[in-house]
């Protein structure tokens, strides 16, 4: 067991997992641990808090480490962004110090952390498409900007939800005759296990919370079905495409920017799809943008700076 109380920690709370890391100041991992959303939004506050802290007491457990050998920790949650919620700050702080009260505390929102981890430090562009969506920027000047993240009721365009949600609405329009048939109608229906559309009413609405995950989970059918040649699937994923290409030069106009780099977060855009390819070209990229770093990583690193700083 090592004495050294240098280590830092970084905890990412994204929309659909929980990471949460243990690093020595040269990145090297010294531990890691995982549980599903904490997103308060998703999961409430009080859930939320305890998933954390209990995914931080094992991550500490399998590094052997005691409280007092953490200097610093890095964290970013989805749903407790500071720029959104006056009380994120100290929410966030409080969770962190009821396990670790000596530590530095480096409150974030998941999308800094995405942003740091992805291009090594904290300048550039993130376009983030996951189950929400954003885009964010940080300018040489260290002033941010941020596009987006306004939740699955209000926006959230071109995001997993969002491609879902354009789905089951062209489903119920060609169903009505509203709209053109789809192959959007046999495949979603046929993965829900569902007879008709009709069907869709129930399975959306009798249960007692959103099915914001579900309805996400039918975004890979959309881009299936529109590199297939289903023309309104295909539109679907043109829209999303121009949202998220808005997104991106919004930030980057408003922060002044000139040629930034650019990274790609979130589960539609890390992989080569219909999506991330179409989002490339729209924004001058040549190949898929790779992270240098997974999120988690990001909170560690801006854990360091904070302490180097």
């Amino acid at each position: 067991m090592s004495t050294h109380a240098d280590y830092v920690m970084g905890i990412d709370g994204g929309g659909s997992r929980l990471r949460v890391a243990i690093l020595t100041p040269d990145l090297d991992l010294v531990a890691e641990s995982g549980a599903d959303s904490v997103s308060p939004a998703i999961v409430g506050p009080e859930r939320a808090r305890t998933m954390i802290q209990a995914a931080m007491r094992a991550a500490l457990n399998r590094a052997g480490l005691r409280p007092a050998q953490i200097a610093a920790v890095g964290i970013g949650v989805a749903g407790a962004a500071p720029c959104h919620s006056a009380s994120a700050i100290p929410w966030l702080r409080e969770v962190v110090r009821a396990v670790l009260p000596d530590a530095l505390v480096v409150p974030s929102a998941d999308y800094e952390i995405a942003l740091v981890g992805a291009l090594g430090r904290r300048q550039g562009v993130l376009v983030l498409a996951g189950t929400g969506s954003l885009a964010y920027g940080v300018n040489e000047a260290g002033e941010s900007a941020l596009a987006g993240a306004w939740g699955y009721l209000l926006d959230d365009a071109g995001s997993g939800y969002w491609l879902g949600r354009q789905a089951l609405e062209a489903i119920a329009r060609a169903a009505d005759g509203r709209g053109p048939l789809t192959a959007l109608s046999d495949a979603v229906l046929g993965t829900l296990g569902l007879p008709d559309a009709y069907a869709l009413v129930p399975w959306l609405y009798d249960r007692d919370g959103p099915r914001i995950r579900d309805v996400a989970a039918l975004a890979p059918l959309v881009l299936t079905q529109a590199e297939a040649g289903d023309t309104v699937a295909g539109g679907i994923v043109a829209r999303a495409c121009n949202e998220l290409t808005l997104a991106a030069r919004t930030v980057i106009r408003r922060l002044q920017m000139e040629n930034p780099p650019i990274a790609f977060a979130g589960g539609l855009l890390t992989a080569p799809n219909l999506l991330s390819t179409a989002l490339c070209r729209a924004l001058g990229l040549r190949t898929l943008p790779q992270p240098r770093y997974p999120p988690v990583i990001g909170a560690a690193l801006l854990a360091l700076s904070a302490c180097q700083g």
